[in-house]
């Protein structure tokens, strides 16, 4: 290598994840012969995949008008960037959670590389379809550009979000073409045992769950689980009080078991209600075999005398003069069996108990100190209801400042449902921050450290509602924006316990691209030799390569100055970044000395192309750095 590769536009590191290159990639992995001159020949793929393929024009398939936009969205890459915002950022240096200002169709497809499958819960609370204003505007050219100005970042024309009448033709495909990209992009992000949660209404239950089979395939589903989110119902249709909405279930891989259960809640424990020196304990069905293969013969060994003393009910299996001898009769009188062998009941006959008025043996069942219980799939409980909801945020603010917020408990039930010490939770529909809240109180019960990533776009206030007022006149008391972010990010200042935060906004790339105005060529000729927008700083274009690389945005960095230049350290020498002016030789030789210091296995190391100080520095660099042993090098 001659000279330093630089990233350009058409760079693999310039762009998020190419998802349509990474699946033809897998597909010349498994049918390398189905590729012809680089291009799939898909009569010969059809010839591979044999009777597989169903190419009639009547099968089962679900679409909507959108749909193959929708999924041209979700793979196209976005040439974005997230922009440190250190100083809106609470304990900086220390926190590992993300809080993400932006579209999220944008942050999900810049996540990609940095995120894929280290996800182990994905929870979102999307738009309903109400008829309201729902619709993230997605631009297939340049939706980036189209966030800037529907966020006011450009100019103050156009609304932040575009409106979804129901009386449109295309009610349900705006909706589903808006949603589909999204879950797309967030399934790549979920680890092998990962959970997806999905609040919803009555209005697209149906389709969601059929867009969800389609990209996380049938054996994904896991429940649909009916939340009653009112005592007395929040609204009538046909005469029925609706009181109740939907979280759909889904797991990432099939025949994995990624969930934990719930810890007990009183009325269970009550179920414990008798004790012996072995503790607490509820009788838990009888010793008899039931149902299918309840039969002698089903299970000889399993056919034995027990005897029950009548004078303390205990069972044993010798007979005693005050005991008497029980078999397992089936109700027909024909011989049963138990559901233990002996030689399996002998050293628990302590489970055992034995009722001498009715003849009959009843197994007892211990409380364990680490009993968990299975939720089940209808949702009711005081802590699951809006009203919860709304008075947890009155608590924090003194006032209503959301109008229909998710219950805390909710949330913090799934979460304890899936997650581990150090597992990453995504909400990437924000919202007010209940997942962020929820999180940071199950950390402190169970002293665990997982982290979250939010992603919300900074959508203003209703104000033709109360609560939309309030918020908005908060923000004002605050200082800050008067957005949905803006009060998210003070509520999680207002947990107890709550550890801080990273934040980032959405922007277009740090990189200058090359603008052929040729009516301002001499303008457009002195730009060309810087490669860095005038406005970025270093730490703008460090995180932006954090991204391209694939580096998780709270990898720790260390500064050091060499030879008075600023170098940035990430991952203990795995990636080396200077992005100083007139770099020297001696600068690239204290770089090499760093990496043989901390001996990492591998090192990127990345310059700003216009950094050096002539041009045989650049070429020289090369060498400095090849004899350290370090071959990757590139410029920006």
């Amino acid at each position: 290598m001659s000279e330093i590769d630089k990233i350009t536009g058409n760079s693999p590191e310039a762009k998020s994840l190419d998802i349509t290159q990474q699946n033809i990639e897998q597909l010349k992995q498994l049918f390398p012969d189905v590729f012809s001159e680089n291009k799939i020949d898909f009569e010969a793929l059809k010839a591979v995949l044999g009777e597989e393929i169903d190419d009639s024009e009547e099968r089962y398939n679900f679409s909507w008008n959108g749909k193959a936009k929708a999924r041209q969205i979700a793979q196209t890459p976005s040439t974005g960037t997230l922009r440190p915002c250190k100083e809106e950022s609470v304990n900086w240096d220390t926190t590992e959670n993300l809080f993400i200002e932006g579209d999220n169709l944008e942050v999900l497809k810049l996540l990609q590389k940095s995120y894929h499958k280290k996800v182990k819960m994905i929870y979102i609370d999307p738009p309903y379809n109400t008829g309201k204003d729902f619709v993230y505007k997605d631009d297939f050219k340049d939706n980036i550009q189209n966030y800037l100005e529907l966020t006011g970042q450009v100019d103050n024309e156009g609304n932040k979000l575009s409106t979804n009448s129901n009386t449109s033709g295309r009610y349900h495909s705006a909706w589903l073409s808006m949603m589909y990209p999204r879950l797309k992009l967030a399934k790549n992000l979920l680890a092998p045992d990962g959970v997806m949660y999905i609040s919803i209404d009555e209005t697209e239950v149906d389709n969601l769950k059929k867009i969800c089979l389609e990209l996380f395939g049938e054996s994904a589903y896991v429940e649909t689980i009916v939340v009653q989110r009112s005592a007395n119902g929040m609204g009538s249709k046909l005469g029925f009080s609706t009181n109740h909405d939907y979280i759909l279930v889904l797991q990432n891989t099939d025949g994995l078991d990624p969930f934990k259960g719930l810890s007990p809640n009183d009325a269970y424990l009550s179920k414990f209600a008798k004790e012996d020196k072995f503790g607490k304990y509820k009788v838990d069905g009888i010793f008899r075999k039931k149902g299918q293969g309840a039969r002698r013969q089903d299970s000889p060994n399993c056919f034995y005398p027990v005897y029950i003393d009548t004078n303390t009910g205990e069972v044993s299996l010798n007979s005693t003069s005050s005991s008497f001898e029980v078999y397992p009769k089936l109700p027909d009188g024909n011989d049963g069996r138990w559901i233990w062998s002996k030689s399996f009941a002998e050293p628990q006959l302590h489970r055992l108990k034995g009722s001498t008025k009715a003849g009959t043996i009843y197994v007892k069942d211990y409380l364990s100190s680490d009993v968990r219980v299975k939720p089940r799939s209808i949702f009711i409980d005081s802590k699951y209801l809006t009203d919860k909801a709304t008075n947890e945020i009155t608590g924090l603010f003194g006032k209503k400042i959301f109008s229909t917020p998710k219950p805390v408990g909710l949330i913090y039930d799934l979460i304890e449902n899936t997650i581990g010490p150090e597992d990453i939770v995504l909400d990437f529909f924000a919202g007010s921050c209940t997942t962020a809240q929820a999180l940071t109180e199950f950390n402190t019960e169970k002293e665990l450290n997982a982290k979250f990533i939010l992603v919300q776009i900074p959508e203003e206030f209703n104000l033709k509602n109360e609560e939309g007022r309030n918020a908005n006149d908060l923000c004002e008391q605050l200082g800050v924006k008067k957005n949905l972010c803006s009060l998210g990010i003070e509520r999680l200042k207002r947990v107890n316990d709550f550890s801080g935060v990273k934040i980032f906004k959405l922007d277009e790339t740090n990189i200058r691209p090359w603008d052929a105005d040729f009516d301002n060529l001499e303008l457009v000729l002195q730009q060309a030799t810087e490669s860095i927008k005038a406005d970025r700083s270093s730490e703008d274009v460090l995180y932006e390569i954090f991204l391209k690389y694939g580096y998780d945005l709270t990898t720790p960095v260390d500064t050091e100055v060499v030879n008075g230049k600023t170098v940035f350290i990430v991952g203990a020498g795995a990636l080396i970044v200077c992005l100083d002016d007139e770099i020297t030789g001696e600068t690239v030789e204290g770089i090499a000395k760093l990496k043989e210091e901390l001996d990492p296995e591998t090192t990127q190391v990345v310059f700003k192309d216009a950094g050096f100080a002539d041009s045989n520095i650049k070429t020289n660099a090369i060498q400095i750095l090849k004899q350290a042993g370090i071959d990757d090098v590139k410029s920006i």
